[in-house]
């Protein structure tokens, strides 16, 4: 069996393994299964985790941080999110991620759901949320600051383009990159450009869709994961509630070889008509998964 392959994260020379541990799912299964799933894949050589601060009310974090325990901290490069756009919001919601992480500090922070053009100012202007991200930086308490968002493109690209003419320049982006996306509204062909000129992280997510790719029948669980392994992505991260579905990511990973253009073209033919009207990413169609949307309350 292949050993898992490894990424550079931009131009922050941190070496990460080309998939990575959504931490959304962790919530599904018992909890004793949850933190098997995330020790077995620290010990199999997945080193990148995803968390968030809203996830299923904090239960996600709380049992990675059980799972961080015993030495296991040590073999992560850990990433959690936060909603907050004001700079005290964002700091209570910091500082409850690091209790229920059981760490005095995340490799990676990210702002979380950047889904409207408002976001963008409220997080980059005086009294916003960048303001206390920054400072918790310098106090040790994160190494690397990014954002994520599933909904359009244009806000990412937007929100790259303000911060560069602040003079900031992110450490990673999280997006939606599947082979769907290419045809609809699609983030890799307006943002990931841009992370790649900028060296910015590529953080790719929903790589089957939440699962719902896999319900147009036009691909595997491997080919979608092969597909997003094939872009210029430091890191995919799947979400996996089970240990048959860590299994599967880590053979996606060990077995992964770029996909050749007669092979990508083959792929991208065959999703073509189910991806035209976006029903199979309903993360950018539907307000499904906007956790902002239904708790306005977490922006602060």
């Amino acid at each position: 069996m292949n050993a898992m392959q490894y990424r550079t994260l931009g131009r922050s020379g941190e070496r990460v393994s080309i998939v990575g541990v959504g931490g959304f799912h962790l919530s599904v299964p018992p909890e004793a299964e949850a933190i098997r799933i995330v020790r077995t894949a620290l010990d199999s050589g997945v080193n990148f985790l995803d968390n968030s601060w809203d996830y299923a009310e904090g239960e996600s974090e709380r049992r990675m941080g059980l799972a961080l325990a015993d030495g296991f901290r040590d073999k992560a490069f850990l990433m959690t999110k936060i909603d907050g756009r004001t700079a005290a919001s964002a700091m209570q919601q910091f500082e409850e991620s690091l209790r229920r992480l059981r760490t005095d500090h995340v490799d990676l922070l990210q702002f979380h759901e950047l889904i409207r053009m408002e976001d963008i100012g409220r997080i980059l202007g005086a009294g916003g949320a960048l303001e206390a991200v920054v400072k918790a930086k310098e106090q040790g308490k994160l190494r690397y600051i990014g954002f994520t968002g599933h909904k359009s493109p244009l806000v990412h690209k937007a929100m790259l383009e303000a911060a560069l003419r602040q003079g900031f320049a992110f450490d990673t982006v999280q997006m939606p990159l599947n082979v769907m996306d290419a045809h609809f509204d699609s983030f890799e062909h307006i943002v990931l450009p841009i992370l790649v000129r900028h060296e910015i992280g590529v953080l790719g997510m929903k790589p089957m869709g939440d699962k719902v790719i896999l319900d147009s029948r036009t691909a595997t669980p491997i080919e979608c994961l092969h597909y997003a392994m094939s872009l210029p992505t430091s890191v995919v991260i799947t979400g996996i509630d089970s240990m048959k579905i860590l299994e599967q990511a880590l053979e996606a990973a060990r077995s992964f070889a770029p996909l050749t253009p007669e092979r990508r073209s083959a792929m991208l033919a065959k999703t073509a008509a189910a991806a035209r009207d976006g029903l199979y990413e309903r993360y950018k169609t539907s307000d499904r998964h906007d956790s902002t949307e239904k708790h306005p309350e977490w922006l602060g």
